[in-house]
């Protein structure tokens, strides 16, 4: 087993470390590029590569303990995958760590999101995806990476934020107040605290890395023209820890690109972000 970052042992201890990340690397209901699979390994390589004192935060986020628990490795059909997730999700929230998880393709987010609004009444979920991913079952299943917060829409204060590829058969379940289109906050700030109005305290944030533009995120299976730069996507996540309770995130679908590094650095970054936020503003 990897240390985070390739910290010393006493950061990862699990009984001791304050945050726990697994790995989930189905890539099962993918439905063009493959790969998202094989993202975490990139992941740790990129971290073990970056620099841990964040300047913004002057913090060192990874002396809090970043524990990484055993790979969920179920990949038989899309049900039991989902199964395996809510059981396990469930479990883990007995534990008062803060939860991390890393994909494998979007799909795995549903069984994560169902634990975590039945454990936290009123919770938003925040999804931050070039796609819709509202569809009620695609290809035979409702465990479809396309079907990734359709339950989430049902059952949650869902908020959605870059979104800019959908299918018509989705619109009946789209809640237009709460997304927040690619083109419509493009150059623009306003939107950013719009949407924090609409947010319950306790916020659940998924992240699919096709959020960003292919410019600077290619490595994706379905990378989406005109998408989210970096400097506001983490200022935008910034003011999330600051006004709310963030109390677990996801980020999925990295599909690592041979001799390209730079994505991989960036889901990284954007991983170790979210935790120098998260505890530096709104440790609880």
């Amino acid at each position: 087993m990897r240390n985070f970052a390739g910290v010393e042992e006493k950061y990862c201890q699990k009984e001791t470390s304050k945050i726990w990340l697994q790995s989930i690397p189905y890539d099962g209901t993918s439905t063009w590029g493959k790969g998202a699979d094989k993202g975490f390994n990139a992941f740790l390589n990129a971290l073990e590569n970056m620099e841990i004192y964040d300047i913004e935060t002057n913090s060192e986020v990874y002396q809090q303990g970043v524990h990484i628990l055993a790979d969920l490795v179920e990949k038989s059909s899309p049900e039991k995958v989902f199964s395996a997730v809510y059981e396990s999700t469930k479990n883990l929230l007995k534990s008062g760590k803060f939860l991390t998880f890393f994909g494998g393709e979007h799909s795995i987010s549903i069984g994560i999101i169902k634990a975590f609004y039945e454990k936290f009444e009123n919770l938003t979920i925040l999804q931050i995806d070039a796609h819709a991913d509202l569809r009620e079952a695609y290809n035979g299943s409702s465990y479809n990476h396309a079907c990734a917060v359709h339950d989430a829409s049902r059952n949650a204060n869902l908020i959605q934020v870059g979104i800019r590829s959908m299918d018509s058969c989705e619109l009946p379940f789209l809640n237009r107040e709460k997304c927040f289109f690619a083109e419509e906050i493009y150059g623009k700030t306003d939107w950013m605290e719009n949407s924090i109005s609409k947010m319950t305290n306790n916020v659940y944030i998924t992240i699919d890395l096709d959020a960003f533009d292919p410019s600077i995120m290619p490595a994706t299976g379905t990378p989406e023209p005109g998408g989210l730069l970096w400097n506001p996507t983490i200022q935008y996540l910034k003011k999330v820890c600051q006004q709310k309770n963030v109390v677990g995130f996801d980020l999925v679908e990295l599909a690592p690109i041979d001799g390209l590094l730079a994505p991989n650095f960036l889901a990284a970054k954007l991983y170790y972000k979210l935790l120098s936020y998260k505890f530096k503003y709104n440790d609880k």
